[in-house]
C-alpha cells in the first residue's frame, strides 16, 4: 500500500509538470471506493493550479474546486504524453493541455473526489480527522506525547491511525519504532517524555530518507514518471523476519497486529 513517502514522490514526480494545464477531458471507468462527485464534463476547462498532498492525499487545485487523489491499496499514477486505449486497471483519467494524468488500480480501493473547496464537507470527511504532517515543522514534542498518554493501545497501532501523526503506514513505523527502540506492542501511554521524543525524531529521519529514496518499490507501486524506489534496501527490520538485526545480531521476529505484519528485533526494542 503507498504510504506518505510513495504519495510525496509520486506528487513531486509530476506536480511541476501538470501546473497550469487546462483539463480537456475526463475519463471515469470502473466505480472506485467513493463517487466522484461531480459529472465529468464539468471539469472540463478548468485549470491545474498546482498539486498538494495531506497526509496520504494528493490535492490537485483546480481554478474552481479540488480533486483530492487517493491511491487506496494498490493505486499508482503515471503522467506523460502517452494517451493509448486504457487498459483493464485504468480506471480514471484526467487529460490536460501539459499531458495525461491516469490512475491505475487493480484493487479498485483508490478513489478521486471533486470538492468545492478545501473547507467543503465533502473535503472535512476525507481530511478533517487527521493529525499533523510529520515533514513541515509541525510535528511538536509536547503535543505528541500528551496525545501518546492518553491512548492504551499498543503504540504502533496509534502510529498507523494517523490522529496524532499522519503518514505512518506500516512499514515506515515498523522502521521508525526500531530506531526508536521502542517494542512495538508497547502500550503508548508508557512512553515516557524521552522516548516520544526519540519516537517523534525517528519519524521524521525515516520518512525523510524514504522520500529521498524514492519510496519504498513493492509489488504494485511507481511514481508518476515510472521510476521505483529504494529505501526498503536499508531497512532495518521490515520484511526481514529471520534475518539477523543489522545492529546486534539477534533474529528479527515478525508479528501480527490488526491483521498487519509487525518486524521488530526483541533485543534493541524494549517494552
Amino acid at each position: 500500500m503507498p504510504e506518505l513517502p510513495e504519495v510525496e514522490v509520486t506528487r513531486l514526480s509530476f506536480a511541476a509538470r501538470i501546473a497550469g494545464a487546462r483539463v480537456t477531458g475526463v475519463r471515469l471507468g470502473k466505480p472506485l471506493r467513493w463517487p466522484l462527485g461531480c459529472e465529468t464534463e464539468s471539469l472540463v476547462g478548468r485549470q491545474v493550479l498546482g498539486v498538494r498532498r495531506r497526509g496520504k492525499y494528493l490535492l490537485v487545485d483546480l481554478d474552481q474546486g479540488l480533486l483530492l487523489w487517493h491511491l487506496g491499496m494498490s493505486g499508482s499514477l503515471l503522467f506523460g504524453s502517452d494517451r493509448s486505449a486504457p487498459q483493464v486497471h485504468d480506471h480514471f483519467d484526467l487529460d490536460t493541455t501539459h499531458g495525461l494524468l491516469r490512475l491505475n488500480d487493480p484493487r479498485r480501493f483508490g478513489a478521486v473526489v471533486f470538492a468545492p473547496s478545501e473547507q467543503s464537507a465533502e473535503a472535512l470527511k476525507l481530511l478533517g480527522h487527521l493529525g499533523v504532517e510529520p515533514l513541515n515543522g509541525g510535528f511538536e514534542l509536547e503535543v505528541f506525547h500528551q496525545g501518546l498518554r492518553k491512548r492504551k493501545t499498543a503504540i504502533k497501532q496509534v502510529l498507523l491511525g494517523g490522529e496524532l501523526v499522519v503518514g505512518v503506514g506500516n512499514i515506515y513505523a515498523s522502521e521508525a519504532l526500531f530506531l526508536a527502540g521502542i517494542r512495538p506492542t508497547t502500550r503508548a501511554e508508557r512512553i515516557s517524555r524521552p522516548r516520544a521524543e526519540k519516537l517523534r525524531l525517528a519519524v521524521m529521519d525515516v520518512l525523510a530518507r524514504a522520500v529521498k529514496k524514492g519510496g519504498s518499490t513493492l509489488r504494485d507501486f511507481s511514481a508518476a514518471d515510472g521510476k521505483n524506489g529504494y529505501f526498503l534496501l536499508e531497512a532495518h527490520v521490515y520484511d526481514r523476519a529471520g534475518e539477523p538485526c543489522r545492529v546486534c545480531g539477534t533474529t528479527i521476529r515478525r508479528i501480527q497486529q490488526g491483521q498487519r505484519s509487525t518486524y521488530f528485533c526483541p533485543m534493541c526494542q524494549k517494552p
